[in-house]
């Protein structure tokens, strides 16, 4: 909340100090011109301008970042086995669990939105914490409510939540040493596992059967390859090899990548794969939204929604919580995605 505050007062004054910087250049150019420039209507400017923002910032922190929206998708792929025809994945991204003390209620009811939709896989494309893995044991107990629909999945591999990492989950903004920082990160891929029994990809594959089809989940680590290069611990072959080896290199199934830096679709995954479907997050679409504009667009190309080239799609997810406690515009989001078996 003090960093709320202090945002608010800095902005606040910022747009009140640029009002004055315009009314003493149009003062200047009134002496040379032998105009007069009131002041009246640039300190009223200046009023009006911060009493907006604040009333905005307000409105950001109590109600636009806990109101949500749940977005529905349906992709169409020939490539999709006949057995998974229908198959329902819930997206969710940036969790930020920081944001969430004080607000359990919320997060519950998120959860028990996850769960309503039925969803026969759930995936979480990172940034589940901000700075600590400290900030995810108070949420133990309702994230490991999260339920699939396994009964839709038969053989070894029943349905599940599926996680990669984000930048934060790195912890590279905590003042800790290089060897604290890893067994910061060790600890949260731990506890992700072992408590809210999750499958956390490290640049990793899995495969999941249903009757005699299968299909497999890509895992890449965070790859930060755009404009932003924070965390780069992504190896997308090493991952593609993952499923290589389990069938010798004889089968090339249809994949979901899991990634949480949407530049790494562009960059790596289509000029080197065939990948389907490619989840994302990662960019909170800079939490800003203004008229359908979000100003993300000038870091990230792909910063919010659907995306596709040719017969490969790429989701970025907006996420659902958020590294400043505000948002305006960028709804934060659960995204259904359900795939179709194209039939000719």
């Amino acid at each position: 909340m003090r960093f709320l505050l202090f945002g608010i007062v800095i902005i606040s004054v910022l747009l009140a100090l640029l009002t004055h910087i315009i009314y003493v250049l149009a003062k200047l150019i009134g002496i040379v011109v032998h105009f007069r420039v009131s002041y009246r209507p640039f300190g009223i400017a200046a009023l009006l301008l911060v009493v907006v923002w604040v009333l905005t910032a307000i409105y950001g922190n109590v109600y636009g970042r806990f109101r949500h929206e749940v977005k529905q998708v349906q992709l169409s792929f020939e490539s999709l086995p006949a057995s998974f025809d229908g198959l329902r994945i819930v997206h969710v991204s940036d969790l930020h669990l920081d944001g969430w003390l004080g607000h359990e209620k919320e997060l519950q009811q998120r959860v028990d939105e996850i769960n309503a939709l039925c969803p026969d896989i759930i995936c979480f494309t990172g940034d589940l914490v901000s700075m600590s893995p400290d900030e995810l044991r108070p949420f133990v107990p309702i994230l490991r409510q999260l339920r699939t629909n396994s009964s839709l999945l038969r053989g070894d591999e029943r349905g599940a939540v599926y996680a990669v990492l984000g930048n934060h989950d790195y912890m590279p903004y905590s003042r800790i040493g290089v060897r604290e920082r890893n067994t910061a990160v060790a600890e949260l891929v731990r506890m992700e596992r072992e408590e809210l029994g999750w499958k956390v990809l490290l640049n990793e594959a899995d495969v999941i059967r249903r009757g005699g089809d299968s299909i497999a989940i890509l895992g890449c680590e965070n790859q930060s390859v755009g404009a932003h290069p924070v965390i780069q611990r992504g190896d997308l072959r090493k991952t593609i090899q993952g499923v290589d080896s389990m069938f010798n290199g004889q089968c090339s199934m249809f994949s979901v990548l899991l990634t949480h830096d949407p530049s790494q679709w562009r960059k790596e995954v289509l000029p080197e794969t065939d990948i389907p479907l490619t989840l994302c997050g990662h960019t909170h679409a800079m939490q800003l939204r203004l008229l359908g504009f979000t100003p993300s667009k000038w870091i990230y190309p792909e910063c919010d929604g659907l995306y596709s080239e040719g017969q490969q799609y790429l989701y970025v997810n907006i996420g659902l919580g958020g590294t400043l406690p505000w948002r305006i515009g960028a709804t934060p989001e659960i995204t259904l995605i359900t795939l179709k078996k194209t039939i000719y």
